[in-house]
């Protein structure tokens, strides 16, 4: 199948590993290896962490939080829900003089020759102001230097302010107008916040124009030509990459309680592209 869309998660990858890149979306190889030790608790805490925003998402579409609660059946999900509820500095500003709120807001847009896909947890519009929330049930509290360099704080945003228009009544939002949040569900206290600017929207687009014409080209060449997918300089990533084995970087998984943040599960996108247009949601 040919590969016609990217994610922030796929340009994740391919910044991170062009190899790992090669192997999921232009191989489509299985996951041969486990991310991280212990198995059954990470595959758990990922379940959890998917539950959660379901959660979220029920809430923020008019379902009671008390009728949503009930549903938090873990130890896991009862904290992080409890955690939610209580955020008053997180949950009353989302009540308070909005214009619209779009949970599980999906966008695209065209980017060199493939399209660019984003599935939000939430938009919300309040005057002349999108802000962007995403939920995160990391173990750890991640590095606002991290999150910044990260491909979803700069797709996320740029493809707000490149296909959004039809949130903000057909005007696009300029980049001033946008601010990214995320809430972490272990640490309600403590979320990590991203203005944005004309000139970051700038390097932003800029660069995922790069990306894109790289992994066109490379896909326009033989795709078993390894040199076009070279691997990480990284070996401290292969720890948590179920393609290490692929690679001959090792079977033995990392520990996810060492890693600074684990990996998140990939979102799978039920999208048909042809029936999309230029923006939607």
């Amino acid at each position: 199948m040919q590969l016609t869309t990217l994610s922030q998660s796929s340009l994740q990858d391919y910044v991170d590993c062009a190899r790992r890149f090669q192997l999921r979306y232009v191989d489509r190889l299985a996951y041969p290896a486990i991310e991280s030790e212990p198995t059954l608790e990470n595959e758990q805490h990922q379940r959890e962490g998917e539950f959660f925003h379901r959660l979220a998402q029920q809430y923020l579409i008019g379902i009671p939080s008390e009728q949503v609660g009930r549903l938090a059946n873990t130890e896991n999900l009862q904290r992080w829900w409890e955690n939610f509820s209580n955020a008053k500095d997180l949950l009353g500003p989302l009540r308070e003089n909005l214009t619209s709120l779009y949970p599980e807001a999906t966008l695209s847009a065209p980017l060199g020759n493939f399209r660019l896909l984003a599935k939000y947890d939430l938009i919300a519009i309040k005057e002349n102001k999108a802000v962007i929330y995403d939920w995160k049930t990391y173990r750890k509290r991640p590095r606002n230097e991290w999150l910044a360099a990260r491909m979803q704080t700069r797709v996320y945003r740029a493809l707000l302010v490149h296909a959004g228009a039809h949130l903000n009544g057909g005007t696009p939002f300029v980049p001033e107008q946008i601010e990214m949040i995320y809430w972490f569900a272990e640490y309600p206290n403590d979320p990590a916040r991203f203005a944005y600017t004309s000139a970051q929207y700038k390097r932003d687009w800029d660069l995922l124009l790069k990306l894109a014409d790289e992994i066109h080209n490379a896909l326009r060449q033989a795709q078993d030509d390894a040199s076009l997918y070279p691997l990480t300089d990284d070996a401290a990533r292969c720890l948590y990459c179920p393609y290490r084995s692929y690679c001959e970087r090792g079977v033995r998984a990392g520990d996810a309680d060492q890693a600074e943040v684990e990996m998140e599960a990939e979102e799978l996108f039920d999208v048909n592209f042809e029936q999309i247009g230029e923006i939607a949601f």
